[in-house]
């Protein structure tokens, strides 16, 4: 899954030692606003030092950010992960239209005109000249 925003919060980094392996872990996790009518927030989380310092996410910036959902139960709790997997930074041009779509009311949007040649139907044929007794009135 995908999600676009702008990074509004920079979680510190949690670190430890893996107490199966014995290995040492980081992770950071990072707060995102969407731009839609009614922005949401959205808290995702980068595993691993290697990937924190290749994505270095900072605050303010515009990003779109792949991740997966993962669901673990404890103690009889339901807790949900959020896990990023790839960071892209080419969002300039798209966050531009979303913000322009958005600020026009939903309504007011008009669908664009299809050529001719891309009408999905026929054109009407004029039978007013013939007077078939099958027509219908209405």
């Amino acid at each position: 899954m995908e999600i676009t925003g702008r990074i509004i919060a920079v979680l510190p980094a949690a670190s430890g030692t893996s107490a199966r392996t014995g290995n040492p872990w980081m992770s950071q996790e990072y707060v995102l606003e969407t731009h839609d009518q009614y922005p949401r927030k959205c808290c995702f989380r980068v595993f691993g030092e290697d990937r924190i310092k290749q994505f270095n996410i900072q605050a303010g910036e515009e990003i779109t950010v792949s991740f997966d959902i993962d669901a673990r139960e404890y103690n009889g709790r339901w807790f949900n992960s959020i896990n990023a997997w790839a960071v892209n930074r080419n969002v300039q041009a798209q966050a531009a239209s979303q913000d322009g779509a958005a600020a026009q009311p939903f309504m007011a949007q008009q669908p664009a005109q299809a050529a001719p040649s891309e009408t999905p139907f026929p054109p009407a044929q004029d039978n007013s000249g013939e007077g078939s007794a099958d027509d219908l009135p209405f």
